[in-house]
């Protein structure tokens, strides 16, 4: 196992700027992971490592063993790092002691079928990650980002999805109005508006599009008015809205509900 102990060394200098920069991760087409159970998920579904950080504390834990030992027979870089560059690259104050170089999976927005999620300029990592969470817990499959939201692939969302993304196709930079001009099903926002329909009162058992906002300004004009319905989330006369990611969850939710029945 390669050993690295200074800030300086090219390498770790390349998994810094993919753990900070947004522009070199799309450039590299590559991410980070943290922690033996996104690496786990990744791995199960196929994703390879290029790259595998690790503290020597965390090479006592079994099931990091047992990972490593795995990877001996692949291509992937195994690297020992000290605890203080591990967490320089970590987006936790408390890191796991293992982080994983992978290849950006890829996907494209044409020819979906089944339900859609379209996210638009949700900037917040912690709402996207629990979207993409929601999603893959309710069972859908297709996710589409428009160019204004954060980073899918950052590791901070990473993160907050748990592993969703590898349940997931998600199509970054995508331009969702576009998406819309071939689709058959049902295009349903939520929004605060009179013309608002109960979203309870709605038949979800079809495909549906949903769409989303950011948290500030909601849905642009264009984007909301290709919706076939707009739906309203009942609330108590004294909350002005829910957090996105709780909207979605509520929609979702509701729809898996209902198919249920």
């Amino acid at each position: 196992m390669k050993q690295i102990a200074s800030r300086d060394n090219p390498t770790f200098k390349h998994l810094r700027a993919l753990a900070d920069d947004s522009r070199y991760r799309r450039d590299e087409g590559a991410t980070l992971l943290d922690g033996i159970h996104l690496l786990q998920a990744a791995n199960a579904v196929g994703i390879s490592m290029r790259r595998v950080a690790i503290t020597a504390k965390a090479m006592s834990q079994p099931e990091v063993i047992a990972f490593v030992d795995s990877l001996k027979s692949s291509s992937c870089e195994l690297i020992e790092l000290p605890e203080p560059l591990l967490r320089a690259l970590s987006p936790v104050e408390t890191p796991s002691g293992i982080i994983a170089e992978i290849q950006v999976p890829t996907y494209q927005p044409a020819g979906r079928k089944g339900d859609l999620l379209l996210i638009e300029a949700v900037q917040d990592t912690g709402n996207l990650g629990t979207m993409l969470r929601t999603a893959a817990a309710a069972g859908l499959r297709n996710v589409l980002l428009s160019e204004q939201c954060a980073q899918a692939w950052s590791p901070k969302v990473l993160r907050a999805g748990m592993g969703a993304h590898f349940a997931l196709q998600i199509a970054e930079q995508t331009a969702l109005i576009g998406v819309l001009d071939g689709w058959q099903g049902d295009v349903i926002a939520t929004a605060l508006d009179a013309r608002a329909q109960d979203l309870f009162s709605l038949d979800l058992r079809k495909p549906v599009a949903w769409i989303f906002g950011s948290e500030g300004h909601g849905l642009s004009a264009d984007l909301k008015a290709r919706a076939t319905h707009l739906a309203c989330i009942p609330m108590a006369k004294n909350v002005e809205s829910l957090n996105v990611a709780a909207a979605a969850a509520v929609c979702l939710f509701e729809q898996v509900r209902q198919r249920r029945v």
